[in-house]
């Protein structure tokens, strides 16, 4: 994912660091960009870019261990794993090296971003971004609004999302359930699905090949499942 939003938003003509603690992680990242199914050798192929473009936008990723390297941006967009503790470790540290301008977006896909704002001195430049996999191709742009998040935060981000080709929309941040809406919606349609399966009402593909004729969707739920936990091919 961390790849994916790199390669967008240097596809959109920004300058991008993108940085893990694993150099092999990031060797992999740099072929997945350039060589992956959906990297920038790949858009050329599908005529959606010209060569010079993906040469550009490969230009313009600098891959790095190096936290220093990464931190003097306007924005750092984070994509760590599902761990709000983790999270929270993560942009604290941020906090206190960051230039106090820059703003900090969160890709998580349901935590709290009032709790990811609390662990910084910047509650008002904290905003949640969360992105689609794979992110070169889907146009979501989920922006999530915390209590203290400002207008001028948000609407940057909301920018920088539509330059970038993605459809924002901005929900409010929620700190009862996990999830914001499009994860809401999702699992709840999973626990339908899985209790029509239980009931032996249908199988599993069967529940898919129908929601996909019924309602044109891309994949049925349980193929969502398996695409977003294993990736999509």
């Amino acid at each position: 994912m961390g790849s994916g939003i790199a390669q967008v938003m240097a596809i959109a003509g920004h300058e991008v660091v993108c940085r893990d603690l694993n150099r092999e992680v990031l060797n992999v990242a740099r072929t997945s960009v350039d060589s992956g199914r959906f990297g920038v050798r790949g858009a050329v192929e599908r005529q959606k870019l010209t060569n010079e473009q993906a040469y550009a936008a490969l230009g313009r990723i600098t891959f790095t261990t190096d936290l220093e390297e990464a931190v003097n941006c306007d924005v750092i967009i984070e994509a760590i794993p599902e761990d709000l503790a983790l999270k929270i470790r993560f942009w604290r540290e941020l906090d206190s090296i960051a230039p106090s301008h820059t703003i900090f977006a969160s890709n998580s896909s349901g935590f709290s971003i009032a709790a990811l704002g609390a662990a910084t001195d910047r509650a008002d430049r904290m905003v949640g971004w969360h992105w689609a996999s794979p992110a070169p191709v889907m146009k979501l742009a989920e922006i999530v609004r915390g209590p203290l998040t400002s207008s001028d935060t948000v609407d940057t981000v909301v920018r920088l999302a539509a330059a970038a080709g993605k459809n924002p929309v901005v929900v409010n941040d929620t700190d009862t359930t996990w999830g914001y809406v499009t994860n809401r919606v999702y699992f709840a349609m999973v626990r339908e699905a899985n209790r029509v399966v239980s009931e032996g009402i249908a199988d599993r593909s069967q529940v898919d090949q129908l929601m996909t004729d019924c309602f044109r969707w891309p994949s049925g739920p349980f193929g969502m499942v398996t695409g977003a936990s294993s990736g999509w091919s």
